[in-house]
This record gives structure tokens, C-alpha cells and sequence, in this order.
């Protein structure tokens, strides 16, 4: 049984992501992505805050975007058509969730961005599908950069044939570090996606969440997917 936000509150809302989005500037400075001066413009511009909704009601989208959240993620298919249907007009809106070959006929007309394609069964049905996309759709290539078994993404060494066998445009990376207590555990397997994206020539890196979005704007993110500390 999932569980829901109760009661999402437009204030408080709008006032966390004015301080993730200070955050993100301070520390895009400090590690030298762009000076103090221009950190609020350059941190808007390169680094996208993207609400996770997966425990957000249907009914309470509108006051994610009374808070003046613009871009959504959601995980599940199935709550991606319902939401898109009811306020679709709403936001942009992004597939965040484990991509499922059986499900990415649901997905691909709704979306901007599917931030995990990590099979080949993913790849052939994206193929597929092509013609039933959302004109602009492309991909995120997720990747298990700390090789942890059981866990979705693909090896790095993978990486290239993916790129070779996509049927639409990858433009970036995704990966889910290992859980640990200490964001700063998590900074070398951000260090290695953006290693990997450069010498691929990818532009996007979504990477970091609630608890570690700051190491991953250190290290080049340019998504990052924030749940829980957006509600609190």
C-alpha cells in the first residue's frame, strides 16, 4: 500500500524549493561550475529541480504548481496516464521509475524524458513504439556505475552498444548510488557518471535526491529528483 502525501501545503512547498534552489547555486559555486556572481541565474539555467509525485494524490497535483513546481517525475505507468489526464497541462512531465519493455507503450506519448532505459527489451520496444512518442521524447541511459548486484542499470561498459542500438536521441545518464547515511559516499559514483557522460559527449546528469543532491550538483548534475524534502 502506497502512502500518500497528506496534504501537500503550496507555502511551504514554494518555500522549499526557493531554498533547494539557493542551495544548488551556493554549492555549483563553491565547487567552480560558475562564480558567485551569476551562481542564482547559471544554478537556474543548468541544474533542473524535478518534483518526484509518486506520493502525490491525483487531486493534489494543482498545488504542487500553485508552489510553482513546472517539471514532474512519476514511477508507475499506470498513476502517469491518470495524472497526465487529469492535469497534464500542469507540468512537464518525466519518467523516473524502473522502464518495464510491457509498459513503454503507456509511457512514451506523455513524456520528455525517460530517465531509465537499462535493457535491451527496453530498447526494442522503444522502437517499437516510436511512432506512438511525443514529438522531442528522449532517453536517459540508467546506469549501476557501483556494479551492485540485483540492482537496475546497466554496466558502464554496456554503455556504448546502448548508445549504438537507441531508436530515439540519449542525451544523458541517470544513476541510483548505493544508500548511505553520508552523502559524501555517494560523490565518487557521481564523479564516475559524469566521467562517463563526458566521454560520450552527454550533456544531462540526473543524479541526487533529497538526501545527496547537493554532492551531485558538485559533481556536474543537471537533474536532480527531489521527494521528500520538497513536502517536509
Amino acid at each position: 500500500m502506497v502512502e500518500l502525501i497528506a496534504t501537500p501545503d503550496a507555502a511551504r512547498i514554494r518555500a522549499n524549493i526557493a531554498r533547494i534552489r539557493e542551495e544548488i547555486a551556493q554549492v555549483g559555486a563553491a565547487a567552480g561550475r560558475w562564480s558567485a556572481v551569476e551562481a542564482p541565474a547559471r544554478a537556474a539555467a543548468e541544474v533542473q529541480v524535478l518534483a518526484a509525485v509518486k506520493y502525490v494524490a491525483l487531486a493534489d497535483l494543482p498545488v504542487l504548481a500553485q508552489a510553482g513546481v513546472t517539471l514532474v517525475g512519476e514511477n508507475r505507468a499506470q498513476d502517469l496516464q491518470a495524472k497526465v489526464a487529469a492535469h497534464g497541462e500542469l507540468f512537464e512531465w518525466d519518467f523516473i521509475g524502473q522502464l518495464q519493455s510491457r509498459r513503454v507503450r503507456a509511457i512514451v506519448p506523455h513524456v520528455r524524458l525517460i530517465h531509465s532505459v537499462a535493457s535491451e527489451s527496453a530498447l526494442r520496444e522503444l522502437a517499437h513504439q516510436r511512432e506512438h512518442a511525443r514529438a522531442g521524447l528522449e532517453l536517459l541511459i540508467e546506469v549501476n556505475v557501483a556494479r551492485e548486484p540485483g540492482k537496475a542499470g546497466i554496466a558502464p561498459e554496456q554503455l556504448e552498444g546502448f548508445l549504438e542500438h537507441a531508436p530515439l536521441p540519449v542525451v544523458g545518464l541517470m544513476t541510483m548510488p548505493p544508500f548511505a547515511d553520508d552523502p559524501e559516499r555517494s560523490r565518487r559514483w557521481f564523479a564516475a557518471l559524469r566521467e562517463l557522460a563526458a566521454a560520450h559527449g552527454l550533456r544531462h546528469l540526473s543524479m541526487g535526491t533529497s538526501q545527496d543532491y547537493a554532492v551531485a550538483v558538485a559533481e556536474g548534475a543537471t537533474i536532480v529528483r527531489i521527494g521528500a524534502s520538497l513536502y517536509a
